[in-house]
């Protein structure tokens, strides 16, 4: 079959995921207002293009944390990448290598942080504060000497949030899937009716972080620090003052507090409030290329990809996650020059309208 757009890879995963590991990827939290206003959102914003614009040596590289990359976006970290596929993390690294954008290693990756990051390209690494604040920054540690670019230190999880799907299906993680940076117990994959064993092991793994936990992460590491799961404006700004070179701006995927606003919908004024010094990153509900250009209109730097490319994981390991790389990269080279852009930086200047219609 031809995929022609993200919807199909979709649909592939979830004919070739059991049900409950299906559940693991596409939840979220309590009700899942979240997860779905994330889409709803996006889909109500529209672009005003410009018209008779020279077209002349488009292109959709951008630089994103002193880097140039292909795309304005990088894979967001997703644990346990094992589950969706045999190669997992491996598969998924690779892919977003070849594709020239960065892949962002999850703390809970189910291979080394060594072995991912060996592979080449643009490694970012991605911090979980543990309760044992020296195996956080032993962390940091090892991916600044497996070479990784940048830290993306995840501040929106004090503990997982309520994910029903998992606790109805007693999720635990299958025999072979493991978090494989840091050596854990077995809570991950006791299974136990109503209880996501996943939930279980990181209430026992992970501490609430607070900004005392950034100011050791960026005295520990001269990397670019970025600050996941921002939605406030006032915490945007403290994380300037912190130190931090980036922000996502995010709901966690809707996988944390139900009911957290959409990122697109507070990216502009956040991006706002720290246009000087500090990169501003969305994640949450990007589907399409037409959905980068939005959020790039509205001030991002660059956006993070997540469970699209774990579609293409499943559906098809490491060609079809380089297939979801490549059907982005086609999207947004359309549509950036159907908006009358040819860059990124020009489509920084355009306008939205948010429409009831969407």
């Amino acid at each position: 079959m031809t995929h022609v757009c993200l919807d199909d890879f979709e649909r592939a995963a979830r004919d070739v995921l059991p049900g409950e590991i299906w559940d693991f990827l596409a939840g979220g939290s309590g009700a899942e207002a979240s997860l779905t206003a994330n889409r709803t959102a996006l889909e109500r914003i529209f672009m005003i293009p410009r018209m008779l614009r020279d077209l002349t040596g488009s292109t959709t590289e951008v630089e994103v944390l002193g880097r140039r990359t292909a795309l304005p976006m990088a894979v967001a970290p997703v644990a346990y990448q094992r589950l969706f596929h045999p190669d997992g993390e491996i598969a998924a690294a690779c892919a977003a290598r070849d594709a020239g954008v960065p892949y962002i290693i999850c703390t809970l990756s189910s291979v080394p942080l060594e072995k991912i990051a060996a592979v080449g390209g643009r490694p970012w690494f991605q911090l979980y504060w543990l309760r044992d604040e020296k195996r956080s920054l032993e962390l940091v540690r090892r991916a600044e000497d497996a070479g990784c670019e940048a830290i993306v230190f995840t501040v929106d999880v004090p503990w997982m949030g309520r994910r029903l799907r998992d606790m109805r299906n007693g999720f635990a993680l299958p025999d072979g899937v493991r978090a494989a940076n840091f050596a854990a117990g077995a809570a991950a994959h006791r299974r136990t009716q109503g209880i996501s064993a996943v939930a279980d092991h990181t209430a026992r793994e992970f501490a609430p972080a607070d900004w005392e936990s950034v100011a050791a992460v960026r005295a520990r590491t001269d990397l670019p620090l970025v600050l996941k799961g921002i939605l406030a404006v006032e915490d945007a700004r403290r994380a300037v003052e912190a130190g931090a070179d980036g922000i996502v701006v995010s709901n966690h995927g809707g996988r944390q507090l139900d009911g957290a606003v959409p990122g697109i919908e507070v990216l502009g004024e956040v991006a706002a409030a720290v246009s000087v010094g500090c990169e501003v990153l969305l994640d949450g509900g990007i589907r399409s290329g037409g959905d980068i250009l939005k959020a790039v209109a509205l001030g991002a730097s660059a956006v993070l990809v997540g469970r699209p490319v774990m579609w293409g994981l499943a559906a098809a390991g490491q060609d079809g996650v380089q297939q979801v790389l490549e059907l982005l990269a086609a999207e947004f080279r359309d549509v950036l020059g159907l908006a009358g852009c040819d860059s990124v930086s020009a489509a920084r200047r355009l306008s939205t309208r948010v429409s009831q219609y969407g």
